[in-house]
């Protein structure tokens, strides 16, 4: 297990971070070259040995509380540290520390990761923004700078910050910040800055802003204030650095899902997730609609996850996966001698969510027997195994999630009335992706970079051909089937780009034969909208090609093309 987390090193070397892996005992299991090169440690040298052996009043300050204190609980631990480093030199870092654990939450290691600041915070001392030198250093740094004036508008912003926002700097100049990343950006500044502040009078949080697409990402900022020569707040300097990978490794590897596993621009998904915070920290019932493949599962580990219940187990039960005979075995569980072979008492799903929650899958699929018997457990919160003569008191909280539709099987008398309206206290309908196709670009990158992070890939873009197949389905297996599609293609791909050519047989043959049904109708419509879609972007961009060519996801010359093909001009 440790060696899939070793390979992180290698992932965070791009990044010019630091990763040292420990093992169980607190044993070096390895050192990335970010690290050596921070430490001036080689991994030869030191692999094996004890951390503190070789780190403790280098990176430690001199104090281990595994040491200190052997039987204190492990917990992830972020710390600024400021020390003189192998040659001399005065450094500062960020320093995270997280236990690993296996299925059963085991312990099996360690991660250290560290980020070097130095430079960086050196700059901030002597900064002067009428200086053009510094401008051009801050707009080459590989993390996210702007400044704000004293009234909060937006006054620098650099290459990376572009990146991580999709903004260009031209769109945002002049703009107040909370307007364009969202208050809660701009609040953790400003509500309550001295209870933020270190001991350097800098204001370290985690956030998260809305990028340009609408899509809200996990990100840390650090916040400075920036004074002139009498010592008069002017202003103020943010660094951001995009937290997406950190949360998609988490989801992806620990199965820990967060608001930002789910995306989407379309009203009704922004209906969900505004809500969705208000439902998760409540403990009431959650029924959940929509199509297969939608991502009901996802919501219902989301509203676990970010609940008071995180902590406690979230326990799945697929109603229609189980026969009838063995359902309300599963889910009240049976005593000793209920029937032969219960040679031992059995717990059921309902008792193992004890204190946590309890996700039934497909509960239109539920017998109608056992409707009755779950109506017991949602009003008393106590039920009968199977065999046994006392009740069984629990706490749960309980999601369902179905396909179907509960109230036209109320009407057809398939599913208990009673039941549907205790089910139904907040109701969730996700809608099918064919109903919200604007989402699909970005879903499309937010799986992509997901996929990448779990399978240690790197793709920089999908062409033009095989973007307009992905954007001309009607996935009638929904977001599932477009990781299916996506997952496919990244194994097909043996470059670092997406063609046509990687996505399955059927997929392709069904697109062609679409376009061919539809005829020329539709083919000019297409045309149509790609030549406004073209216009709109060049004209977001004030017709600035570079920005424009990458905000539509193509190369400069194939937009410089496309736009001789229809004559497009800036007027």
């Amino acid at each position: 297990m440790l060696l899939r987390y070793e390979q992180i090193g290698e992932i965070f070397d791009l990044l010019s971070l630091g990763v040292i892996v420990l093992s169980p005992e607190r044993r070096i299991v390895s050192l990335n070259h970010a690290a050596e090169a921070l430490t001036g440690k080689k991994a030869s040298e030191v692999l094996g040995k004890n951390c503190y052996e070789i780190f403790l009043d280098y990176l430690c300050a001199g104090k281990c509380k595994y040491l200190d204190d052997p039987d204190a609980e492990i917990e992830t631990h972020v710390n600024e540290i400021d020390f003189v480093d192998h040659n001399q030199r005065q450094c500062s870092l960020t320093k995270i520390e997280t236990p690993v654990f296996d299925a059963n939450h085991r312990l099996i290691g360690c991660i250290e990761v560290f980020q070097d600041h130095s430079a960086f915070r050196d700059l901030i001392k002597r900064i002067r923004f009428e200086d053009l030198r510094l401008k051009i250093i801050l707009d080459n740094l590989d993390i996210g700078v702007l400044t704000v004036d004293r009234g909060n508008h937006i006054s620098f912003f650099n290459t990376m910050a572009e990146k991580i926002t999709g903004y260009s700097r031209s769109e945002l100049l002049g703009k107040s910040c909370g307007r364009v990343f969202g208050p809660r950006f701009g609040n953790d500044f400003q509500n309550d800055p001295h209870s933020l502040e270190d001991d350097n009078g800098h204001i370290r949080v985690e956030t998260d802003l809305a990028t340009r697409e609408g899509q809200r990402i996990p990100v840390k900022a650090n916040y400075v204030p920036l004074k002139n020569e009498e010592g008069s707040v002017v202003g103020g300097l943010t660094t951001i650095s995009d937290l997406s990978l950190h949360y998609h490794y988490k989801s992806a590897i620990q199965g820990q899902y967060t608001y930002y596993d789910m995306v989407g621009r379309h009203p009704e998904m922004q209906k969900i997730f505004e809500i969705l915070p208000v439902i998760a920290s409540s403990d009431a019932t959650v029924l959940i609609e929509g199509p297969t493949g939608t991502g009901k599962d996802l919501l219902a580990k989301i509203i676990h996850n970010t609940s008071e219940r995180a902590d406690r187990k979230l326990i799945k039960v697929n109603c229609a996966s189980l026969p009838d005979n063995l359902l309300e075995s599963e889910m009240f569980g049976y005593v000793k001698g209920a029937f032969t072979g219960a040679d031992r008492d059995k717990p059921g799903r309902f008792q193992l969510a004890d204190g946590g929650t309890i996700f039934l899958d497909e509960i239109g699929d539920l017998p109608l027997p056992l409707q009755a018997k779950l109506l017991r457990v949602i009003e008393d919160r106590e039920f009968y195994a199977l065999g046994s003569r006392q009740t069984t008191q629990v706490d749960v909280r309980i999601i369902s999630a179905t396909n179907q539709n509960l109230k036209h099987m109320v009407d057809e008398k398939k599913f208990r009335e009673d039941l549907y309206y205790r089910l139904n206290v907040m109701r969730l309908e996700i809608p099918a992706l064919k109903d919200r196709k604007s989402d699909l670009p970005l879903l499309i990158e937010h799986i992509l970079k997901r996929i990448c992070t779990t399978k240690h890939t790197d793709i920089s873009r999908i062409d033009e051909s095989a973007m307009e197949v992905l954007l001309n389905y009607d996935y009638p297996g929904n977001v599932r089937e477009l990781e299916n599609i996506l997952e496919h293609a990244l194994i097909i791909c043996r470059g670092d780009v997406i063609e046509r050519n990687h996505f399955p047989l059927w997929l392709l043959k069904n697109v062609t034969d679409e376009a061919s049904d539809e005829g020329n109708a539709r083919s000019a419509r297409r045309v149509w909208d790609e030549k406004e879609r073209i216009i709109d972007t060049l004209r977001r961009y004030r017709w600035n090609k570079s920005h424009t060519a990458r905000a539509l996801n193509m190369d400069r010359t194939t937009l410089w093309r496309k736009m001789k093909k229809y004559q497009i001009g800036q007027n």
